[in-house]
């Protein structure tokens, strides 16, 4: 049995936003894709990550504008893995990071995005965080 690799839990295609953008166009583009985190880009490069909790916490609360860039609220340790890396790679580079989610590279192409819930649906499905990040979103 061959091996699990991040191509098999991924998410396919994450949304991706420019660092130049604004901090409304990324919350309207994560409630277009009905998604709480988008992939900075600069240019073709991936960057960085903003999450929802970023725009309220570090954008909102801390005093920026809707007009404010994404870039000045970015996490920029971005931690990536590659589709071919294992599994349990995965889970120890995004131990290691302390990060909840991962772009994975295909080279240097965004193939994806892999988030502990991925994982947890995936090595863990009877566990609390697996039942939880496959139920349906609250609208």
């Amino acid at each position: 049995m061959a091996k699990q690799t991040a191509a098999d839990v991924m998410t396919p295609a994450p949304a991706t936003i420019d660092q130049t953008e604004t901090l409304e166009a990324a919350g309207r583009l994560m409630a277009e894709h009905d998604v709480g985190v988008l992939v900075v880009r600069a240019g073709p490069t991936a960057v960085g990550v903003v999450t929802d909790r970023d725009l309220v916490v570090r954008g909102l609360a801390a005093g920026l504008d809707a007009d404010a860039t994404v870039q000045q609220v970015t996490t920029d340790k971005v931690i990536t893995v590659g589709v071919g890396d294992p599994v349990e790679t995965v889970v120890e580079v995004m131990r290691a990071g302390a990060v909840r989610r991962a772009p994975v590279l295909d080279g240097n192409v965004l193939a994806g995005i892999v988030s502990i819930g991925d994982l947890a649906v995936e090595r863990d499905p009877d566990s609390a965080l697996a039942d939880i990040s496959r139920a349906q979103p609250n609208r």
